[in-house]
């Protein structure tokens, strides 16, 4: 199958066919059997970017698989009452007169495979799995995923790994739809292995974002670090899976108080995220945010406008608003008010941190407002409501003067704050450093760009043609010419 055949056929499944029935049914599954064969072509030419495209194309059907169709596809590509076929079958809902139809013209053109490539068998797991998950029959699609599990172990083709890492995904889903998600992290870490001494890449990037959402899914932190810091890295295959891995690492840097690398890894796979995976799009934002107010900035109105994500940004939005003014009661009432939805994302533990960046905030601006002010009035501004307030607030300014966070003195004799007056900022070291940071991102952003330029495969051994031939070995004969005349003339 030629290059120009795996186009055809994918305009073919895109596009609709003009003989399709009322239900539909015929032509996904004459779609599915042109996928079949893409996939048959890519595993005889061991082309994975065939295989790529078959998963990709089924992702653009899914919605209208149907248990009928499935059983047809099943009864074409599997040799009837195998033992894959009658377990696969076994899964899928009985047949309804009503709903059953048949491609009879397909059908009598193509016969059903003698023997099975390995690669079609995995694809007909993956279908019959996707179709259980869809149609929330949880308990039959653990079962059929654990079976997809224990047939890939036994099968080591590259071109099967695009296959096995979407059915290693949607095996971890379905623990994970049915709360059952810590049963299977040995088997997990099992997979793992497996694929680092197969040097299954792809397998390594998508088992190693599963057992890190397993990890943080119950909170070990400690655990999943680990497993980061010692699992081989090399070059991403998968922008997705790549995604994922920097939201992970993001949030085990997070809690692990390393917020300057949490969120230069959480905005990374929030612009690196496809524009349709809008949900996580919008837990990197979430996430993000939260990292910026710990660090002491206040990210800007244009984050929180974002097409899709207003309605979902609204509680960070005032909660950036009460860090931003330093006001301890308005910070109290926003985390009250939408408790349930920090608990729900996670963020939570976060937001509780955030109560001291709030009265520096508010330490900050009453520093730049007042030269001297008493502590009793920073009490009473901060709206401290501990039993001692002029200690506790003895106690904060002096350890945002220790930090730096505040230019000023303590007198603690009459009890006042004395702010210094603030010098030029053009006359420190922070515009270098801003503009070193930018200088920077820009250079990372440029060799991430280089690095992923695709060229056509085997484009340095492409043969040269005939009229090309000739034009060389005629320049390498004047060039000769030239320097055998050159050297007689020397002589």
């Amino acid at each position: 199958m030629t290059t120009q055949d795996v186009e055809m056929i994918e305009q073919a499944v895109a596009a609709p066919s003009n003989s399709v029935s009322s239900t539909g049914g015929p032509s996904v599954l004459h779609h599915l059997k042109e996928i079949a064969s893409l996939i048959e072509s890519g595993a005889y030419a061991r082309e994975v970017r065939r295989i790529a495209r078959a998963v990709r194309l089924t992702m653009a059907l899914r919605k209208k698989l149907k248990g009928s169709v499935l059983s047809a596809f099943l009864n074409y590509a599997l040799v009837p009452r195998s033992e894959v076929h009658s377990r696969l079958s076994s899964y899928l809902p009985t047949e309804d007169e009503h709903d059953m139809e048949v491609d009879t013209a397909t059908s009598a053109s193509q016969a059903p495979a003698k023997h099975p490539l390995p690669e079609l068998e995995i694809y007909c797991y993956l279908l019959v799995l996707i179709f259980l998950i869809d149609q929330k029959k949880y308990n039959e699609a653990k079962a059929c995923s654990s079976a997809s599990i224990a047939r890939l172990k036994t099968v080591n083709r590259r071109t099967v790994d695009v296959l096995a890492s979407r059915l290693y995904f949607y095996y971890s889903l379905c623990y994970e739809l049915t709360g059952d998600l810590a049963e299977i992290r040995g088997i997990l870490l099992g997979l793992h292995r497996i694929a680092t001494l197969r040097h299954d890449e792809l397998g390594q990037e998508t088992l190693l974002n599963l057992l890190l959402r397993n990890y943080l899914h119950y909170n070990l932190y400690d655990q999943a670090e680990k497993l980061r810091s010692k699992a081989p890295h090399f070059e991403a295959h998968s922008n997705q899976q790549f995604c994922r891995y920097l939201f992970y690492h993001g949030k085990i840097r997070t809690i692990q108080l390393e917020y300057t690398d949490a969120k230069e890894s959480l905005l990374q796979a929030a612009r690196k995220a496809p524009l349709a995976a809008l949900g996580f799009r919008v837990q990197c934002n979430k996430w993000a945010i939260i990292v910026r107010l710990l660090l002491g900035e206040i990210p800007e109105r244009t984050v929180f406008m974002q097409k899709g994500m207003e309605k979902a940004l609204r509680p960070y939005f005032e909660l950036t608003n009460a860090v931003r003014v330093g006001d301890l009661e308005l910070f109290r009432k926003v985390a009250d008010k939408f408790s349930s939805t920090f608990s729900s994302d996670g963020t939570n533990n976060l937001i509780v941190r955030l109560r001291h960046n709030v009265i520096r905030t508010g330490l900050r601006n009453i520093s730049i407002s007042y030269s001297r002010i008493s502590l009793a009035d920073v009490a009473k501004k901060l709206r401290l409501d501990s039993p001692n307030p002029v200690a506790d607030a003895e106690s904060i300014v002096s350890k945002a003067i220790r930090d730096g966070a505040i230019d000023a003195t303590l007198d603690h004799a009459n009890g006042w704050m004395v702010s210094k007056e603030t010098g030029d900022i053009y006359s420190t070291n922070e515009p270098q450093i801003a503009f070193n940071s930018r200088i920077a991102f820009c250079l990372n952003m440029h060799n991430e760009a280089v690095r992923a330029l695709r060229f056509p495969p085997n484009s340095h051994k492409e043969k040269e043609s005939a009229e090309k031939r000739r034009e060389r070995q005629q320049q390498e004969q004047e060039l000769a010419k030239h320097i055998a005349e050159e050297d007689d003339d020397d002589f």
